[in-house]
């Protein structure tokens, strides 16, 4: 078995919490005993049905104050969003107008707060990465009560990368910044142990916390979901929603047939002959939002049980120590996913709610989709699907010349309220008042900018 003790000294030099340095030494065990995570189509049942929000909660649901001052809102705001180009902080990104993700965040908590009298308690978890900018950005709401980072910053891990010849910490001197990596968002659980945060919560009284990515500007504090959870009793609750084609790539839940115990299984999890069974959206219906309810008491109860950390299903990367350097150092990367946790409980549960819930942003084609009309501003600040769509988002396919931010600025933003899916093929700029209706195709097969006519498209393929 390789040595974890070089690891251990390592993050111990870096100031690495306890907590997160048990939950490597978890996923580093598990990486040499070959452990692949995977879980096999054969070993789970698809979840026939979920209770779906409508039935547990009425529109008009209030917030019972007491509950309410026991709840911690947090938002996992450690993303770069390099994927799309960004340099900084996901979360800071326009996404209406002028309004950042943050400052449409600020604007949730801000209304729950203007709207129950209630000091709802808030947490960013920011990277290493997101830090500074955040906190920066946050100065302006000092009057809101939500600019001191002592107050809102939960700071996320960061764990060695590990050389894949030598299965040591490896080592890049000229950038040692490249030796770390993020864990994934399963260090939602070192990271709120490890800062001292979980202790701190449940001294001051609070017990349930709402956990969602930043990204997602339909998760918001629900009055109905808050009373189902305080009185279900539960450790555990995780929002799902209906699969699409446009999210048939994302976990699924499922029911392990050895212990009929829920768990989420991630396309990394899966076997490739297994891979027509996991975008089968018929046959697993229900998607993880990454929108999750928690007792802390429980949290609590479970990492004392499982020595500081929670067996989360180790998820394997294999990358190099510089990701642009191809022929640098192969590493591998250890993360977890904080959905995971569902199976660490045993009577965790799961609702259904409604596709409003989750507005998610990962690509350049759902910020092409958000800004769109096919997604309004409703009263409590979230960003979601108008009600005409009944749920269904646009399914947006941009071809590679718009796989960064910079490149929608001057694409233009057509209707997309009667969209079914609108394809992009090549350099175009939409003029002001373009419609898209149906199944709408435009393919500019030049290298230079076309431009598309004002107009109603609709169920047709233009070529340009």
């Amino acid at each position: 078995m390789s040595d974890f003790t070089p690891f251990r000294e390592k993050m111990e030099q870096a100031n690495v919490s306890e907590a997160a340095i048990k939950s490597f030494d978890r996923n580093f065990q598990s990486l040499v005993k070959e452990e692949t995570g995977m879980i096999s189509e054969d070993s789970i049942q698809p979840i026939p049905d979920l209770p779906e929000l409508s039935d547990i909660s009425s529109a008009d649901t209030a917030f019972d104050p007491a509950t309410l001052a026991q709840t911690v809102v947090i938002k996992l705001n450690g993303g770069l969003g390099t994927s799309m180009g960004l340099q900084k902080a996901k979360s800071l990104l326009p996404v209406k107008g002028d309004s950042t993700f943050l400052d449409i965040i600020v604007d949730q908590i801000s209304y729950l707060r203007e709207t129950t009298g209630a000091e709802v308690k808030f947490l960013l978890m920011n990277s290493f990465s997101t830090s500074e900018d955040t906190l920066e950005h946050l100065e302006q709401y000092a009057d809101k009560n939500l600019a001191d980072a002592a107050d809102v910053e939960m700071m996320q891990n960061q764990i060695p990368k590990i050389d894949v010849a030598t299965m040591t910490p490896a080592a890049n001197p000229e950038n040692p910044s490249l030796e770390w990596c993020p864990p994934g968002h399963g260090d939602l659980y070192a990271a709120i142990a490890g800062s001292g945060w979980l202790d701190k919560l449940l001294a001051a009284g609070v017990k349930y916390a709402f956990v969602s990515n930043s990204d997602n500007l339909g998760a918001v504090l629900d009055a109905g979901i808050l009373k189902y959870f305080a009185e279900s009793g539960k450790p555990f609750l995780m929002e799902a929603t209906r699969r699409t084609e446009a999210d048939k790539k994302g976990g699924h839940l499922a029911t392990r047939i050895a212990d009929s115990q829920l768990l989420l299984r991630e396309v990394a999890q899966t076997a490739d002959e297994d891979l027509d069974q996991f975008q089968n959206i018929e046959r697993h219906q229900y998607f993880n939002t990454n929108s999750l309810w928690i007792r802390l008491d429980s949290l609590k109860a479970a990492l004392d049980e499982q020595g500081g950390s929670l067996p989360l299903p180790m998820i394997k990367n294999t990358k190099t120590i510089d990701p642009r350097d191809k022929t640098s150092t192969p590493v591998y990367q250890l993360e977890t996913a904080m959905g995971a946790a569902i199976e660490c409980f045993a009577d965790a549960g799961a609702i259904c709610v409604p596709r409003s819930r989750f507005a998610p942003v990962k690509t350049t084609s759902d910020l092409f989709a958000l800004r769109s009309d096919a997604y309004e501003t409703t009263e409590d600040g979230r960003i979601a699907l108008i009600s005409e769509r009944k749920g269904k988002p646009p399914v947006i396919a941009l071809s590679g010349e718009y796989k960064l931010v910079d490149s929608l600025e001057g694409l233009g933003t057509p209707s997309l309220k009667d969209a079914t899916k609108i394809t992009v093929n090549g350099p175009v700029r939409f003029t002001e008042n373009v419609v898209i209706k149906g199944n709408v195709t435009f393919t500019n097969a030049s290298e230079d900018t076309k431009w598309i006519a004002s107009g109603v498209y609709k169920d047709e393929d233009i070529t340009l």
